[in-house]
């Protein structure tokens, strides 16, 4: 490829005129136009030429020997299915247009073929070039909306998977010893904390979602008129959609816990969750949930589902068990592990 075409891909023209110096003084006026052009005498650089893909083939009729037309037909074999390279066959006047029309169409099936008689005026031949450099634009623009789309589908089966597979495993453990009115209530309430944060991450616009956003969006439902039974504090941090889904399902169980049996079941309980980001040379990320004035705390004999997940779950996404303290004075959850867990890159917002 020279110079002139190796400045895009889509502005291009190969020209193949082996008679007289057509050629050159095609190219050279194409040039002088801003078009990028090769112009092609012999046989042996057509295949060449032919596989950097040009927008556009110029050809005489004395160039369409059967070697060309040949080489010519192998290359539009290989287009895919949105390509169709526009073809512009220059004649010369005495030239049998007919014949030479029915021979392509039988060799160039479905071809875009145009003809012109010669001696085409400049002006008529960089008008039609410029028509035809722009439908072949308009194909590439096709093709690049029908991989976005497929890239799209493969996204949204890859998320629907994901989803139904956090359903499942939602289902699969909350069910267990639990009464049916208990499963109906705590498998909606497990579905409405996953769906907000898939709501939130996707009115976000992106892969990622502020860490602020996340607890809010979860405690929001348990706070109703006092404001201040449940208290967070910390910098934002943007996290991963899987990162925040988790965190927020581990916040969910929290509370759900708090308000059966910790601190959230008496008027005057309190919690704060807390969380703190140390360190610049490899940060680590912090979380603490601490409940007070709530009635006195006594270990569980048994790990109910909430616990199970919890430390599951910020196990995994932190790299590190949770500590859990069933003090008297309050039941605490604490976890530390690296912020590039949560997120690659993580950046506090």
């Amino acid at each position: 490829m020279n110079e002139s075409q190796s400045e895009s891909e889509l502005d291009w023209v190969l020209v193949l005129a082996p008679f007289r110096r057509d050629a050159d003084y095609i190219a050279a006026f194409l040039r002088e136009q801003k078009i990028g052009v090769a112009a092609v005498k012999v046989d042996d650089d057509l295949s060449q030429h032919l596989g950097f893909d040009p927008a556009i083939i110029v050809v005489t009729n004395e160039a369409l020997d059967p070697n060309t037309v040949a080489k010519i037909a192998e290359h539009l074999s290989t287009q895919p299915d949105w390509s169709e390279v526009p073809i512009i066959i220059l004649l010369e006047r005495s030239a049998p247009l007919a014949a030479i029309r029915s021979r392509l169409q039988s060799s160039w099936p479905g071809s875009r073929l145009l003809f012109h008689m010669r001696p085409i005026a400049p002006l008529e031949l960089v008008n039609v070039l410029q028509s035809n450099l722009l439908v072949r634009l308009r194909q590439r623009q096709v093709r690049d909306a029908f991989e976005r789309e497929r890239e799209l589908r493969l996204e949204l089966n890859h998320r629907v998977k994901n989803i139904l597979a956090s359903v499942t495993s939602i289902f699969q453990m909350t069910k267990r010893g639990a009464a049916v009115d208990d499963l109906a209530r705590e498998f909606t309430g497990r579905l409405e904390a996953l769906s907000n944060v898939h709501t939130a991450v996707f009115e976000a616009g992106g892969e990622e979602i502020s860490l602020l956003s996340i607890v809010s969006l979860t405690v929001a439902p348990y706070k109703s008129n006092d404001s201040n039974r449940i208290d967070f504090t910390g910098p934002d941090l943007a996290v991963t959609r899987e990162a925040g889904t988790m965190l927020a399902l581990c916040l969910h169980e929290l509370t759900t816990n708090a308000i059966k049996y910790g601190a959230l079941s008496l008027p005057d309980g309190k919690v704060k969750v807390s969380w703190t980001i140390a360190g610049s040379k490899e940060p680590v990320f912090s979380i603490d949930w601490t409940e007070s004035d709530g009635p006195p705390v006594r270990p569980p004999t048994r790990q109910g589902y909430g616990t199970r997940y919890v430390r599951s779950a910020l196990g995994a996404l932190l790299g590190t068990a949770p500590t859990m303290t069933f003090a008297a004075a309050g039941f605490q959850c604490s976890a530390e592990g690296p912020v590039s867990r949560l997120m690659p890159d993580s950046k506090i917002v």
